[in-house]
């Protein structure tokens, strides 16, 4: 704080007191039947372990640990569900930085696909084996099965209407699994002032009145610093306008580089306020059922979903959201398979008739 820098030994052990903080707050689970957040496990853990308690500038680095933790979880400490906090896998390998975006990835996806933009969704009717989606626009869709693949959000506040309703228990880990808050302050300044490191962290007397900076200079070459707000600290910026969230950040960053000049750019995300979405990625709530994973994943009928919230092993990513794509898109073809199969009788008849025996067919509606 105020331009002066956290001594790197400091940072370490640290460290290794909030890993221990971590362990010994997980061990409360085979204590405890019922289910706590996160920030009451550290409570617990510090009355029955002095020797982890920190004082003065640690106890601030220990905040800053604290706040990167509801980073990865788009929430605060006391919503994070201790049973829930290590179920997540992580992939080996190091970071990387997408410079040009997702754009690319999507588009060789997208290649070859008959895809319709620009069709708010409004109301999904699924029933005798047939779905039909409706558009704000009074266009209709037609077919004979479809996969769900909007955002949480966007499902728990009833944007879509399905008819007839969702069964209880898919409303139910709708209801349960919470969304959470990330957003991105992106500062572009005309020059880099601040030294070569991956990030840039502030360290305060609380979590909330911590933050971090990325450095896309190291990786894109442009003097950019990307502002990382989380949980209710993301809600509150959101009430802010562009302006004034972007003059938020730069008052933090001129707490660690007091020198620090105003951007002559800027951009502001609102992932927990865009209608689009409605937040940024899922998370397991305190006291809520461990399976609505995969209880969002569940087909309903002719209806698949699919997304970061529907993923077991890696919620809140894009890997997790590709991959339950795949198996929804599997489970899809597979009811399309069984549903049809009789379909496929009349396939060796026909190719074996001439043209000049072809016969009038007559398909019943299903």
């Amino acid at each position: 704080m105020d331009g002066h820098k956290v001594p790197p030994e400091m940072v370490i052990e640290v460290g290794k007191k909030f890993e221990s903080l971590l362990e010994e707050a997980k061990q409360l689970r085979n204590e405890y039947d019922d289910d706590m957040s996160v920030s009451k496990a550290f409570t617990l853990v510090l009355k029955q372990r002095p020797d982890l308690r920190l004082e003065g500038l640690a106890y601030k680095v220990l905040q800053w640990y604290i706040c990167r933790m509801e980073g990865w979880f788009a929430a605060d400490a006391d919503k994070i569900s201790l049973h829930c906090i290590d179920e997540e896998e992580l992939l080996e390998g190091g970071h990387g930085l997408m410079i040009n975006g997702y754009s690319p990835v999507i588009s060789a996806l997208a290649d070859g696909l008959d895809i319709r933009l620009n069709h708010r969704v409004k109301r999904i009717i699924w029933k005798m084996g047939a779905v039909q989606v409706h558009t704000d626009s009074g266009k209709v869709f037609k077919a004979d099965a479809a996969v769900i693949t909007v955002p949480l959000g966007v499902l728990k506040e009833k944007l879509i209407k399905f008819e007839p309703k969702l069964p209880e228990w898919k409303e139910a880990a709708i209801s349960d699994l919470a969304m959470g808050n990330e957003n991105k302050i992106a500062l572009f300044f005309d020059n880099v002032f601040w030294p070569n490191v991956e990030f840039l962290g502030v360290v305060a007397p609380s979590s909330y009145g911590c933050s971090y900076f990325l450095n896309l200079h190291k990786a894109t070459g442009h003097p950019v610093l990307i502002y990382m707000p989380a949980g209710s600290l993301a809600d509150d910026i959101e009430k802010l306008s562009d302006e004034e969230a972007a003059g938020f950040a730069v008052l933090q960053l001129k707490r660690i580089l007091p020198n620090a000049k105003d951007p002559i750019h800027f951009l502001v995300s609102h992932w927990g306020t865009d209608i689009n979405c409605l937040g940024c990625y899922s998370y397991d709530a305190v006291g809520k059922p461990h399976d609505l994973y995969s209880r969002m994943r569940s087909p309903v009928d002719n209806l698949f979903f699919a997304g970061e919230a529907t993923s077991d092993n890696f919620p809140g990513t894009v890997h997790g959201a590709f991959a339950t794509g795949l198996i929804a898109a599997e489970a899809c073809r597979r009811y399309l398979m069984d549903s049809f199969s009789h379909l496929a009788l009349f396939q060796p008849v026909m190719a074996e008739m001439s043209p000049a025996k072809k016969l009038p067919l007559r398909i019943s509606r299903m």
